[in-house]
């Protein structure tokens, strides 16, 4: 087989002289001296010397070879590496002492990011609990703590308390102001409104009355046109008994004692409410001297005239149920009615008084007087 291998120089070889030369273990080894000497042997064209190369002398080609292309100056069998790979390749190697480390480091990051979200621990492994996804498990410390923090301070304890109370308390207080407004006039609308008609049935079936009531028991009606008002009348001024009830209350016995509407003369005194429990008495403020107050009982009608009225006075002035009242304007006895309720309206603090006199007696037989007819 030496007949098949070229003739070389003595001591070189086809990679260069000083390849050889240099002591690399990468390059190739010399080919022997005496095939040389082979009959027939012609020498070829032989490479020029390539430079040496520090790192890798076989794969690199340095200097003015790299110029040639694709293949030059490279070592049998390693075929289409170019000089540009080897200067790539050459400087990572260069670039690995000082990039290594930190390069380390990232690939330790990956892989355990790698690690975490395989796990499902790690901040990639699903939606997070703001999000509505699972959350990891928290430990027992953890745990305690957000039980702390979610617990309410005893400051904040109170003031829900104190909230609580304040609410509760306006709450009672709206449901009071509805009952007194709105319930109690419903209520004693219904409760007056069935006694009169009660007492229009016992009228119209003859039944006589008896000439002197019993505390509560109803014996009149109150017509006051100009305030559109028809009410019972009963004895006394019991508030549970007549007021409350949504009737006008006579000053009977016991109660100053004032005249009935049939006494020749006298003063026929009546109180109502003026607010809640139907006040019936709530726009007597706004009569005029001449408006008609007609009293109606089972045998006749009485019409008094309005004549005089006095705003404000004290609960404790009784004269203005005298025979003759003190501040009527009356100066002599005679038929006289007088209406007291309170003021101003939601109080009882002081009495609203309006006077009248009688100016007319008609007897049922003979119908309604004019005041209820127009």
């Amino acid at each position: 087989m030496t007949a098949l291998r070229p003739e070389r120089e003595s001591g070189a070889d086809r990679y260069g002289t000083e390849a050889y030369a240099s002591g690399d273990p990468y390059a190739a080894a010399p080919y022997d001296s005496h095939a040389s000497a082979a009959p027939g042997f012609r020498p070829g064209p032989q490479p020029g010397p390539a430079p040496a190369d520090d790192e890798t002398m076989a794969l690199r080609v340095a200097g003015p070879a790299a110029a040639a292309g694709p293949g030059a100056g490279t070592a049998p069998g390693v075929r289409g590496r170019s000089a540009g790979a080897t200067a790539s390749s050459g400087s990572s190697a260069d670039q690995e002492p000082h990039e290594g480390r930190a390069a380390r480091r990232k690939a330790a990051r990956s892989r355990h990011s790698r690690h975490s979200r395989r796990r499902g621990t790690g901040p990639a492994a699903g939606p997070s609990p703001a999000d509505g996804g699972p959350s990891a498990p928290l430990t027992r410390m953890e745990a305690r703590r957000r039980a702390r923090a979610r617990r309410p301070s005893p400051g904040v304890v109170v003031s829900r308390i104190v909230g609580e109370l304040f609410i509760t308390t306006g709450v009672v207080m709206l449901l009071f102001v509805t009952y007194q407004l709105w319930w109690t006039n419903i209520r004693a609308h219904a409760q007056a409104g069935s006694e009169a008609h009660h007492l229009q049935d016992d009228w119209a079936s003859g039944r006589r009355n008896p000439g002197t009531f019993e505390p509560g028991q109803g014996f009149a009606l109150l017509h006051i046109p100009a305030l559109d008002v028809v009410v019972p009348v009963a004895e006394g001024t019991s508030k549970a008994q007549v007021l409350d009830k949504g009737m006008v209350g006579h000053y009977g016995k016991g109660d100053f004692d004032t005249a009935m509407p049939d006494a020749k003369t006298g003063n026929f005194g009546l109180a109502a409410h003026r607010n809640t429990h139907g006040e019936p008495f709530r726009y007597i403020n706004r009569l005029k001297p001449g408006d008609p107050i007609v009293v109606e009982t089972q045998d006749a009608y009485y019409v008094y005239k309005m004549t005089s009225t006095l705003p404000v006075t004290s609960p404790g002035n009784t004269a203005v149920l005298d025979p003759v009242p003190k501040g009527s304007g009356f100066t002599k006895p005679g038929r006289y009615i007088t209406l007291t309720t309170c003021t101003p309206e939601f109080t009882s603090k002081y009495r609203l008084i309006v006077w009248g006199r009688m100016v007319e007696e008609r007897p049922r037989s003979k119908g309604k007087p004019d005041a209820l007819v127009s």
